[in-house]
């Protein structure tokens, strides 16, 4: 079971509760700043940038925009929830050095009290509580992460200059209808394709092909929260048909299509 909200009050917050069996995703990004909680289960989560750690009930997770992870359970229930929001909103409303520090990387927060603060903030968004209550409680809840000590915590650094030469190349990546070829995309930046597929996989934590599919699902999840139709989204971004759309989607955010946009 897997529940999706929206906040009125804060367009660009999304909230998930999810209760599952061995549901694995692949290694993939977010473009938001997201904040899990673990109720129930235990999982191995990988995180840049090739660090992994085995989550518990009762931790708090902190994952910055753009870095790549997976979380593989293990057998039985896992029962989870995961704020998405704005990292541009999120930033300001941190107010300590050690706070802001979060926004870099991937942290891992084993603290009871933690826990307990999080749910407590959550519970305001799946209430539909005021922009006020929100931004308040994630201000207290922000200081409360940023003093506590991690039992993980990695920071995923970015080479700006790397990124800017593949610039045409993950803008091919993620505007083409079809997939583009390696040879296409080594033309583009200058490189071989073996350099290619090595270089996109530094500046971003994927391959070239799971670079453009997490590129596409990011944009249909901003499509469905839109109220775009499924069919209408598999078709403007080139899948094949509705059920390779359904698959890969499935495999990059644990739910389909359609549960993601009721």
């Amino acid at each position: 079971m897997t529940e999706f909200v929206r906040s009125a009050a804060l367009p660009h917050l999304e909230a998930r509760r999810s209760c599952q069996e061995n549901s694995c995703y692949r290694p993939h990004t977010h473009d938001a700043f997201s904040i899990g909680i673990i109720e129930a289960g235990t999982s191995v989560f990988a995180g840049p940038p090739s660090g992994s750690v085995r989550l518990e009930p009762g931790d708090v997770i902190v994952i910055a925009a753009g870095q790549v992870h997976q979380c593989n359970p293990d057998n039985g229930t896992w029962r989870y929830q995961m704020i998405h929001t704005d990292q541009d909103w999120a930033v300001p409303l941190a107010a300590t050095d050690r706070a802001v520090a979060l926004f870099s990387g991937v942290t891992v927060l084993r603290h009871l009290d933690l826990h307990h603060s999080a749910i407590a903030w959550t519970d305001l968004i799946f209430a539909g509580e005021s922009a006020e209550r929100i931004e308040s409680g994630f201000r207290g809840l922000m200081n409360e992460l940023g003093h506590a000590a991690p039992e993980y915590s990695v920071t995923g650094g970015t080479d700006l200059t790397l990124l800017d030469r593949l610039r045409p190349v993950l803008d091919r990546l993620r505007n083409d209808e079809s997939n583009p070829s390696l040879d296409e995309l080594s033309v583009l930046a200058g490189l071989t394709k073996y350099e290619l597929v090595r270089a996109v996989k530094r500046a971003t934590g994927l391959a070239p092909l799971a670079w453009r599919q997490n590129a596409r699902i990011q944009r249909a999840r901003q499509l469905l929260r839109d109220g775009h139709p499924i069919a209408d989204t598999a078709h403007e971004l080139g899948f094949t048909d509705q059920s390779h759309f359904h698959r890969v989607f499935r495999a990059h955010v644990a739910a389909s299509p359609g549960t993601y946009r009721a």
